[in-house]
């Protein structure tokens, strides 16, 4: 299983969420976020705003599922068609074992592991 973190703009988070619902993903944890990429932050007239905000999507997703989750979110989280600084990033991570707290039953990826 793969972990996904998103940091996208705030205005595209309700677009993101929706199209992840829709195509079956809708198991996420959203948090409010502040930071700043390469962009080094917003500059108006004297002052420099480095600290902007963001919106943080986390999920776990099977690891066969990984490239269509980031293409739904690329595409989604995207400004215009090109896209532009300031549009986020993504991580991905392997999870090594995930419990479901109230039964506390230890999760199985979806994938048989190979050589057991």
């Amino acid at each position: 299983m793969l972990k996904i973190k998103a940091i996208i703009r705030p205005e595209r988070t309700d677009s993101v969420l929706a199209a992840l619902m829709e195509a079956g993903y809708p198991a996420v944890t959203k948090l409010n976020v502040v930071g700043r990429g390469k962009q080094r932050g917003i500059k108006i007239g004297d002052i420099t705003y480095d600290e902007i905000p963001k919106e943080m999507l986390i999920m776990v997703v099977p690891d066969k599922d990984k490239d269509f989750v980031l293409k739904i979110i690329m595409n989604t989280a995207r400004t215009g068609t090109k896209g532009s600084f300031g549009d986020g990033k993504i991580f991905v991570s392997k999870v090594e074992e995930v419990y479901t707290v109230s039964s506390g039953i230890k999760e199985e990826d979806a994938e048989p592991v190979k050589g057991a």
